[in-house]
């Protein structure tokens, strides 16, 4: 009897299971999704090689000085760093005079307080301070970008799907909005105040593009800055910001592995020495 009852509820079950796909097929077939601007139009990120890709990968120091010097000169008026201190600069290769005279001659200096009246003031930054932002508070960044809040970038290539080919292929993916895309959906006309860009998830972004002419910064070691370098170059930058020690990362699981294949081989070794008399 229980086993009649079993098989009872089994065959329900199953029953009921048969029902759920066969409504789920003919909704499949007679209400299909429709397709949205975003489904047909959004682009995934563009393909990016950096010196740092890999298990092996060793930062180029030339490309990343290159890459703080577009964050100096474009991206700072809006983004933050909140995260790297100036003195961590002595990671892309600059010496101690180097990042003092930087942090000192930064534009943004750090906010203080006057010690003779207890006002608020701002002082000169100090190798120690880190990065400070171009806006005092949130609501001062959103009045000066369209109510946008400009994201800080410190962690940014570790936040977005795509890592730093994703901050590549918006800076370099600013273009006009299709006519195929307005002809097939004419609701998805960009918003007055936003910028059309394909990488983007929404592909309407606040921000315009930072990048407008090649030659926009001068590089000091002469490389040809132009757009898709300066892009390769500020992302490679952005890498390192979100992990500056990655490559002792990469030695430090280079060792881990060499050493579990020594420890393999010697476990081998004594496996056969200690069964070499017994018999299988």
């Amino acid at each position: 009897m229980v086993r009649i009852l079993a098989s009872l509820v089994g065959a329900a079950f199953v029953f009921v299971l048969g029902l759920a796909l066969f409504g789920s097929i003919k909704g499949v077939i007679t209400d299909p999704t429709v397709p949205t601007v975003e489904s047909k139009y959004h682009l995934e990120h563009k393909a990016l090689s950096l010196a740092s890709d890999g298990p092996f990968g060793k930062f180029d120091l030339e490309q990343l000085q290159r890459g703080f010097q577009v964050y100096k000169e474009v991206c700072s008026a809006c983004h933050s760093l909140h995260q790297v201190s100036f003195r961590d600069l002595s990671g892309l290769g600059y010496t101690d005079a180097e990042v003092k005279a930087i942090a000192n001659q930064w534009v943004i200096e750090q906010p203080s307080i006057n010690p003779d009246t207890g006002e608020v003031a701002t002082r000169k930054n100090i190798p120690s301070d880190h990065f400070p932002s171009p806006f005092p508070n949130e609501i001062a960044a959103r009045a000066a970008n369209n109510n946008a809040l400009p994201p800080d970038l410190s962690l940014m290539p570790k936040a977005r799907e795509g890592g730093a080919a994703y901050i590549y292929s918006i800076l370099t993916g600013y273009e006009e909005q299709p006519a195929a895309l307005l002809k097939e959906f004419p609701d998805a006309k960009t918003p007055l105040g936003l910028h059309y860009n394909p990488y983007f998830a929404t592909m309407n972004i606040a921000m315009p593009s930072p990048l407008n002419t090649d030659g926009q910064v001068t590089y000091a070691d002469g490389t040809s800055s132009t757009k898709a370098q300066m892009a390769k170059d500020v992302a490679a930058f952005l890498t390192w910001t979100a992990e500056p020690s990655l490559e002792q990362r990469h030695r430090a699981g280079l060792a881990a592995f060499m050493f579990l294949l020594i420890f393999c081989g010697l476990c081998w070794g004594a496996y056969k020495n200690v069964w070499r008399d017994k018999a299988h």
